[in-house]
């Protein structure tokens, strides 16, 4: 299980709040805060009236090296998208963020089948043997190998603590290559 936002794609949430704000947000004002939105305080409800206009997958990058790495996890696992697309502030706009999600992995990811597509609210129901994903809580549940892919919003959580959780923290998608692919050991 592979999740999309912050591990596929970055920079999309914020450069839309860039684009309408004028002016671009300090991350680090959030503090151990995992949401862009949260800064807005009481811009946030015009935000979300803006955020619907638009595809937020126009405007994402494709993380370096990871068409090619999940292509290659897909000749030897089947190899799922697990995705949440419903944003809470807008939760009734959700299938139009579901069907901009559909088509990004669709266009950008010829090699996977469609049908291997999940889109969700909840990553809690999904047992797998292995889950990459941003957020902590996202790895939870039965499981055999948690990667936690590095965001800043993760970064205050010790390796000690990830450890605990039996969870190995990756940089980028050459690390997850080698954990999976090469069997590097990093607990």
């Amino acid at each position: 299980m592979i999740d999309m936002d912050d591990v596929i794609t970055i920079k999309g949430f914020e450069r839309l709040v860039k684009e309408f704000l004028g002016y671009e947000l300090d991350w680090k004002q959030a503090g151990e805060n995992y949401y862009w939105q949260d800064l807005l305080e009481d811009k946030k409800d015009d935000f979300f009236q803006f955020f619907i206009t638009k595809n937020m997958y126009d405007y994402v990058d494709i993380r370096e090296d990871s068409i090619r790495v999940i292509e290659k996890l897909n000749n030897e696992y089947d190899v799922y998208i697990c995705t949440d697309y419903i944003w809470r502030e807008v939760i009734e706009n959700a299938g139009l963020n579901l069907k901009n999600k559909y088509d990004f992995l669709y266009r950008n990811f010829p090699f996977l089948d469609p049908r291997k597509f999940i889109f969700v609210g909840d990553k809690s129901i999904i047992n797998c043997d292995i889950k990459i994903d941003d957020k902590l809580t996202n790895l939870s549940g039965n499981c055999e190998l948690k990667l936690l892919f590095s965001e800043q919003h993760n970064k205050n959580l010790s390796d000690k603590y990830l450890k605990e959780q039996e969870v190995i923290r990756v940089n980028d998608w050459n690390e997850i290559e080698k954990i999976i692919l090469e069997g590097v050991n990093c607990l």
